[in-house]
Order: C-alpha cells, then sequence, then structure tokens
C-alpha cells in the first residue's frame, strides 16, 4: 500500500513534470510568434525590375538590301592563335605520375 509519503512525491512530481510543460509550450509560442513577426517585416523581394531607356533607332529604317551590293570591307576576323607559353601546356599532363607502389601490374588478358 503506498503511504502518505508516496502520495506526496507523486503530486510534487507531477507538479515540477506541469511546470517543465508549461514552460515548454510557453517558449515555443513566444518563438514562433517572434519567427512570424520577423517574416513579415523580411520580405523577400528580387531586383527591382529594370527600366529601359528609349531608343532613338526607331524612327530610323533599317538599310535598303540591294542585290549584287558590295561586300563589307572590313577583314574577316582570323582564327585565335594560342600564346606559345601555353603551347606547351597541352602536352604536359595535369597531374604528375603515380608513385610506383601505387601503379598495380598490367592486366593480363584470358
Amino acid at each position: 500500500m503506498p503511504g502518505p509519503d508516496d502520495k506526496r512525491r507523486l503530486k510534487l512530481d507531477l507538479t515540477i513534470a506541469g511546470l517543465l510543460f508549461a514552460a515548454g509550450v510557453v517558449v515555443s509560442v513566444m518563438s514562433l510568434a517572434q519567427i512570424r513577426a520577423e517574416s513579415r517585416l523580411e520580405l523577400a523581394q528580387g531586383t527591382p525590375p529594370l527600366q529601359g531607356t528609349p531608343s532613338n533607332d526607331q524612327d530610323k529604317m533599317p538599310a535598303e538590301s540591294k542585290p549584287g551590293g558590295d561586300r563589307p570591307t572590313t577583314p574577316a576576323p582570323e582564327p585565335a592563335r594560342p600564346d606559345p607559353q601555353t603551347q606547351g601546356a597541352a602536352t604536359r599532363p595535369a597531374l604528375p605520375q603515380a608513385p610506383a607502389e601505387k601503379i598495380a601490374p598490367p592486366i593480363e588478358k584470358k
């Protein structure tokens, strides 16, 4: 049979548990309220829309195309030529060769 001391201890334990539970609920509600208040203040907004400047070329007509007309006089662009320093870079391996103990023997064909 439980004695009066056991009942008193159970009542104290339940009171402490209830207070801890209530404190946890209060902290959770306060945290959620703070998060909600901060999210209202900080709106996610991207960059403002770009304002284009009106072009003055709208009233101009494009050049008239003529069959058999003159070709442009500017020379055609030449292909890119790499620098002499980078010429040898393509032949060199990117990494040094592995040490001998890390290289496996060749696989024998069956």
